[in-house]
């Protein structure tokens, strides 16, 4: 198979600079066509890229920028392309003979422009995959843009996740095209000079603010309840309480479980000065926590999200590894402290946040999936197994959904009335910005489906600026959010023998 990008000239970008699309694990070969410029770009455009490149990325390049070298044997067009690609706004050819002619919408529009005008609004375009000869959207999604940095950030990130939705419909596996949580937006658009400086101006600020605050400082939200989130549809209740944390360290993932006759809340504990998490618990005696933090599970790489699954009389951890790319089951050799590496379920993949469910007979691994580019909160992977230790098997339309306001997981699964529901991250306005209850409509090996049903947003009872886990055990409830958290008064809260420590350590590093 041979794939033909449709590009164009005045406007090549280095995203395009590749020579294959791997496709099922094989590398399928690229030639691009290249046409003239059917329509112009906001004036002055790659000049504020180049001022993003210095700014926000301190010279590093994207690949939105500007591919300058196009090699000359690239640019005339060729009738042995299999497939089309055609990222331009220019009608098609009705004497096409591929076999496929695809078309990228930003917004229900196509070409570059379309993607920049919905950035330039202020927000990232839904993408669509249309097939030009009838017209049929065979793949839907709203990427996240937590990684974004400013327009050419945006639109690096748009690009990728639009080479994932291609790559995924070349591979001829069954495509599920979702309802989105949320419609397209229509906001009014600024010029880009105004929009990139405001940009620069928010990343100043952003500097400014971890210059003198941990950012960001996660902490954890518990109370007993009679009644719980899922039942009320919102945060009202008893009062939330805060788990302390040293200040120099945050909280985040809180996963309550109930063990040998004890309630411990296991969470990711990630010291600031490190900026790597370990897996640390804390017990509950029925009216709040006892004693300190025990650390329980530490590796070379980054912890966090410590989901907890009991199976054949045994405790098991699966925390999120995602930099060491694989997911691995921890069995608890001594509880709450002590837990071996069982065996690997998954390798050679980035996946967050694994969360576990059974539904008629099957084990369900649910997993929001990175493939090395683009936000990594907008791409949910579904798995599945006759029992834990799998073998683990690919849905046969993974990744299942591309949607930042209902991919990523947040907690266990709860059944209700019989009826199956996950609570999922809603990144729209940022990672972990609210939280969304979701009924599971449809789950098997080859579908899916959810609806949520109900957004629960920090307010009145949960103050602050994030809300992205939610879990229950008993009448112990937990959540989590961030809060503005100084350096100064973590500092001056440490004890002094670690204030020596750290001025030591500093002295021995000048």
């Amino acid at each position: 198979m041979m794939i033909e990008f449709r590009c164009e000239t005045d406007h090549a970008r280095l995203w395009m600079n590749r020579e294959n699309l791997s496709v099922n694990g094989r590398d399928v070969p690229i030639q691009i066509a290249w046409s003239a410029t059917s329509e112009a770009r906001p004036a002055g455009l790659e000049a504020l890229f180049e001022l993003e490149r210095l700014v926000l990325r301190k010279g590093k390049r994207s690949g939105a920028d500007k591919w300058t070298a196009i090699p000359a044997q690239s640019r005339p067009h060729a009738d042995t392309a299999e497939v089309i690609v055609d990222f331009t706004g220019a009608a098609r050819k009705p004497d096409c003979s591929a076999r496929l002619y695809l078309r990228p919408l930003f917004n229900g529009v196509a070409g570059e422009n379309a993607a920049l005008a919905a950035i330039l609004a202020g927000d990232l375009p839904v993408i669509e995959i249309v097939n030009e000869v009838d017209g049929a959207v065979l793949d839907r999604g709203h990427p996240s843009g937590e990684i974004a940095a400013g327009l050419s950030g945006a639109l690096e990130t748009v690009m990728a996740r639009t080479l994932t939705m291609l790559t995924a419909i070349l591979s001829g596996a069954p495509r599920i095209v979702p309802q989105l949580a949320y419609s397209i937006a229509n906001n009014p658009q600024p010029r880009p000079a105004k929009y990139v400086l405001r940009g620069l101006a928010v990343s100043i600020a952003k500097e400014i603010y971890r210059l003198c605050c941990y950012a960001p400082h996660w902490h954890v939200g518990w109370r007993y309840s009679q009644t719980n989130v899922w039942q009320a549809e919102n945060l009202s209740g008893p009062d939330w309480n805060v788990l302390a944390d040293p200040g120099h360290r945050f909280y985040a993932d809180p996963f309550p479980v109930q063990w040998q006759g004890r309630t411990f809340v296991f969470f990711e504990d990630l010291d600031h000065h490190v900026g790597k998490g370990i897996i640390s618990a804390i017990e509950f005696d029925g009216t709040g926590p006892v004693g300190e933090a025990v650390p329980v599970l530490e590796e070379p790489w980054h912890l966090s999200y410590p989901f907890l699954i009991e199976d054949g009389g045994d405790l098991w951890m699966i925390p999120e590894s995602s930099e060491h790319r694989d997911v691995a089951l921890y069995r608890c050799v001594r509880f709450p402290d002590r837990w071996e590496r069982h065996s690997t379920l998954l390798s050679g993949l980035e996946l967050a946040d694994v969360t576990i469910t059974q539904h008629n007979g099957l084990h369900y691994l649910f997993g929001a999936w990175r493939d090395g580019t683009g936000g990594y909160s907008d791409s949910l992977s579904i798995f599945h197994a006759a029992s834990l230790f799998g073998p683990w098997l690919p849905h046969a339309s993974n990744p299942v959904l591309m949607d930042r306001a209902t991919t990523r997981p947040a907690g266990h699964f709860v059944r209700i009335d019989g009826k199956l529901w996950r609570p999922v991250q809603d990144c729209t306005n940022g990672y972990g910005a609210a939280l969304g209850l979701a009924e599971i409509l449809e789950l098997s090996p080859t579908t899916f489906r959810q609806a949520v049903r109900q957004i629960l947003k920090p307010g009145p009872a949960w103050p602050g600026r994030k809300l992205h886990t939610l879990n229950r055990c008993g009448h112990l409830e937990v959540i989590d959010g961030s809060r503005v958290q100084p350096k100064g008064s973590a500092f001056l809260r440490r004890p002094a023998s670690a204030i020596s420590a750290a001025g030591m350590s500093a002295a021995a590093s000048r």
